[in-house]
């Protein structure tokens, strides 16, 4: 009985959503007091997955979110 080994390569499924204006790609979980002032001052934020940035937009419902900020959110919610 002879046993052989493949590699199979998974092809990458991330979408690239990109936009034609300057909307994000996701937005982020940030809190709500720094959002007013990063907005008016341009004050850099940090979002729950660590990234940095100045608000510039505010999301509509269903917007696309963080995967890496909702994951933080929903742990941080049931303690």
């Amino acid at each position: 009985m002879t046993t052989s080994t493949k590699t199979i390569e998974r092809p990458d499924i991330r979408e690239d959503i990109s936009t034609d204006d300057d909307t994000p790609k996701f937005f982020h979980y940030v809190k709500k007091d720094q959002i007013v002032e990063s907005a008016v001052s341009g004050k850099m934020v940090v979002a729950l997955c660590g990234e940095t940035f100045p608000v510039t937009k505010q999301a509509k419902p269903g917007s696309p979110v963080c995967p890496d900020c909702e994951r933080v959110y929903r742990s941080l919610r049931k303690k």
